[in-house]
């Protein structure tokens, strides 16, 4: 991303005390649960910053006693030809950040897929159930802690 565009969005973003970084040439963002949804919607809306899409989204298991897990929302824009990441973090006990999915609809997917495999819940998601793994299902597959064998007896295995 150009300097100048990075200018801009710092300038456009000042308010909400944004915390920046770099990832091999990629500007990135990190923000607050509460300060989530309001970044998004500015980033999207603002015609001088205009990221239309966002093209994925992932949870991050850090496994450390604070601020363990992170999500981070790929955004792109087709106006300008850039991409930028926001990165949320989250509290370890509670892992819990707003939906985007009044913002991108197709963020629905992605964050559904971070609830599955990582526990993390997107409060105002409208369709928050999981889509890998049963719903019975008490585990998370993807946190550090689980263990890599699986847990004997969890899931019932097809017979041969």
């Amino acid at each position: 991303m150009k300097e100048e565009r990075v200018n801009l969005i710092k300038e456009k973003l000042a308010s909400f005390g944004i915390e920046y970084y770099d990832v091999n040439g990629t500007t990135g963002i990190v923000t607050t649960p509460e300060k989530i949804v309001d970044v998004c919607s500015l980033l999207k809306s603002d015609a001088d910053i205009s990221f239309e899409q966002c093209r994925d989204a992932v949870g991050i298991d850090n496994f450390k006693k604070e601020n363990r897990f992170e999500v981070i929302y790929n955004l792109y824009s087709l106006k300008f030809k850039d991409r930028l990441f926001v990165k949320v973090i989250l509290d370890t006990k509670k892992p819990e950040t707003p939906s985007l999915t009044g913002i991108w609809a197709g963020v629905n997917w992605y964050e559904r897929e971070a609830y599955d495999m990582f526990g993390i819940i997107f409060a105002n998601h409208p369709d928050l159930r999981r889509i890998y793994m049963p719903e019975e299902f008490e585990h998370y597959p993807l946190r550090k802690d689980f263990p890599l064998m699986g847990i004997p007896g969890s899931i019932p295995l097809p017979k041969k």
